[in-house]
């Protein structure tokens, strides 16, 4: 019986490939690409060419790994967007090939509904509602979810994501890329209350997020105190920015969810690896709140969250069993970048 679902994911700088048995996870392989290091961010046309050059290897090896066989594979999923158009092409038609020479059904998948459902990784049933925070290099975005397939966003970055924000008050302290975990790992040995740098507050705007000012902040500050870059207490400038960011993306998930009278919140997406942003959620339980985050192997992206939504997809909606890019379900759904 060919009840495996193979799973594709190539939207920006990492090659992925999974293989889930419904919503257990029996392989999940991603290949990044640290080059982009050099040039302090990604290089579109660079991040193609790697994909092209690396997914037959790591579909193979995710099948491989998963101790199974093209043969067992019932239906393909890939992230169709929103993502590197070149990049996601290569996965796409990657995966609709292999569900056309296989003869099996294709699913197009929506890469930010798949973070939304990643906390829940191997879960058969989620408790709705609840609120949803994604927060990554490329997207913030608060949700209300409703249902797997009905939801709605309630705010979102106006500007730079957070993630994007710790990329480059990275470059600015001089740290390597991606600057988020590296700030994160400084900061752990330093004083956030070491200088208090802005959060955004927009009118009109509750659940909105803005990372610009704060980043302009980090500039000004250093240019001011430390002129010539020499002496940097760099533990105690990345744990005051980190708690900057942190607590606007915390308190205004908070405000969502109280505002609405909701007990659920869910955060997803690179940034939510971050060691303080998971402290600080954990403390809402105490108050009643049910917290999910996703384990960190599945906090950046990855085809295991692909594979998944598709499960969820197969099981609880009405599915669209399509080969075109532009047919997946939400490819008009607008997404702050």
């Amino acid at each position: 019986m060919k009840d495996l679902i193979l799973a594709i994911e190539t939207s920006c700088d990492e090659t992925a490939a999974a293989v889930l048995k419904g919503r257990e996870v029996l392989s999940n392989i991603i290949s990044s690409q640290k080059f982009h290091n050099t040039y302090g961010g990604i290089v579109p046309e660079l991040a193609s060419r790697a994909h092209i050059k690396t997914i037959d290897i790591i579909v193979n090896r995710a099948i491989r790994e998963a101790a199974t066989s093209p043969e067992q594979i019932g239906l393909v999923a890939a992230t169709a967007g929103p993502g590197l158009i070149g990049s996601l092409l290569v996965g796409f038609n990657f995966a609709k090939a292999f569900a056309i020479s296989e003869g099996i059904n294709f699913i197009a998948i929506d890469h930010i509904e798949s973070h939304i459902f990643s906390p829940f990784i191997g879960s058969e049933n989620i408790d709705f509602p609840f609120i949803s925070l994604v927060v990554s290099g490329g997207h913030t975005i608060l949700f209300l979810v409703m249902h797997y397939d009905n939801y709605k966003i309630l705010g979102n970055t106006l500007d730079d994501a957070a993630g994007e924000a710790f990329d480059k008050v990275a470059k600015m302290l001089g740290l390597g890329y991606p600057g988020g975990p590296e700030i994160d790992r400084l900061s752990e040995k330093g004083n956030e209350n070491f200088h208090e740098f802005p959060q955004a507050d927009i009118k009109n705007n509750p659940y909105g997020f803005s990372f610009s000012g704060i980043k302009t902040s980090v500039l000004y500050y250093l240019r001011k105190n430390y002129p010539d870059g020499k002496n940097l207490p760099l533990n105690d400038i990345c744990a005051s920015f980190r708690k900057s960011v942190i607590m606007s993306l915390v308190n205004k998930t908070l405000n969502a969810a109280d505002n609405l009278g909701i007990k659920t919140i869910a955060v997803s997406g690179g940034v939510s690896a971050n060691s303080l942003l998971r402290k600080e959620l954990y403390r809402l339980e105490s108050r009643g709140y049910k917290v999910f985050l996703p384990e960190t192997r599945y906090s950046t992206d990855n085809a295991a969250m692909i594979g998944y939504n598709a499960y969820l997809k197969s099981k609880f909606c009405d599915v669209d069993y399509n080969y075109q890019i532009s047919s997946y379900p939400y490819a008009n759904f607008s997404y702050a970048t």
